[in-house]
């Protein structure tokens, strides 16, 4: 993995655990989810318009800015409905490490890509990490409640089937363009929104300082990651990214007070020897 690639993934690793933190405080968040897409959708405007009228909209890209669309939309709403419904700590690192441990797999019959013997110890290592660090409790008995790890999986799943999508969408379309894309068409499917749950976007609403700061955080860390996507490995680039896990460990047990601060710093370590693993594999 270059330096270069590494960089952009671990400065997305630290802003995409901001804004789902942000996330997991609104009072709906999936609607908080919606109206920051809105948001997004406005700040990429400029330069995406700009890009796409120099550029053009290749028609080979079509398809993957439709199916990201849709992966993303429900990306969302089942990230929103997991923080309605689980603490941060435990929502956050499930979902994520779903994408580490199928996204290579998949890129191998996806892309040819294969994975060196440190690059796999290293996604291995991750995984290990994200399970040490929070769904095992200190004492060793499985910490979910039955039905509450439902919509963390189905987050997971929907990260793994987009980003395997975007890393042939962007090869095809600049990351830029491709980003706002994305983004518009997320605003646009979730526009009912604004009827179905007109109080609580109004509420939302009144936070807007807030929604403006997850808009901002979560645009530029996945367009930082699809840049990554023309650098280097699919598999290398999700594995990294997941250095997040260090960041969430931190906030949810500081910020959002839900403890256990000294268990969680500990798998942290792990995640970091897998990251550090998978950014010296070529």
């Amino acid at each position: 993995m270059t330096l270069a690639s590494l960089l952009l993934v671990v400065s997305a690793a630290g802003l995409h655990a901001g804004w789902n933190a942000l996330a997991k405080r609104g009072r709906d968040p999936v609607v908080f989810l919606w109206c920051a897409t809105v948001a997004s959708t406005l700040a990429l405007a400029p330069i995406g318009v700009w890009i796409l009228v120099r550029g053009g909209f290749p028609p080979a890209a079509i398809p993957f800015v439709g199916g990201t669309i849709v992966l993303h939309a429900l990306y969302f709403y089942t990230l929103g409905r997991a923080y309605g419904t689980g603490a941060y700590s435990l929502v956050y690192p499930v979902a994520r490490g779903l994408g580490v441990a199928l996204v290579p797999i998949v890129a191998v019959l996806a892309f040819d890509e294969h994975l060196s013997g440190l690059g796999t110890a290293g996604v291995a290592l991750v995984v290990l990490g994200i399970v040490s660090l929070h769904v095992l409790p200190a004492g060793g008995a499985a910490s979910w409640p039955g039905r509450a790890i439902l919509w963390p999986v189905l987050t997971g799943l929907t990260i793994a089937a987009y980003s395997i999508l975007d890393k042939a969408g962007v090869s095809r379309l600049n990351p830029v363009a491709y980003m706002l894309l994305l983004e518009t068409g997320c605003a646009l499917l979730g526009s009912p929104l604004v009827w179905i749950r007109a109080r609580a976007v109004r509420a939302e609403l009144a936070s807007w300082r807030t929604i403006l700061a997850a808009a901002v955080m979560s645009a530029l860390a996945y367009t930082l990651v699809l840049f990554a996507f023309r650098l280097s490995k699919t598999g290398y680039v999700v594995a990294a990214r997941e250095l997040s896990i260090v960041f969430s460990a931190v906030i949810g047990s500081l910020w959002l007070r839900e403890g256990r601060l000294g268990p969680r710093l500990a798998g942290a370590t792990i995640v970091l020897v897998g990251v550090a693993c998978v950014a010296l594999a070529r």
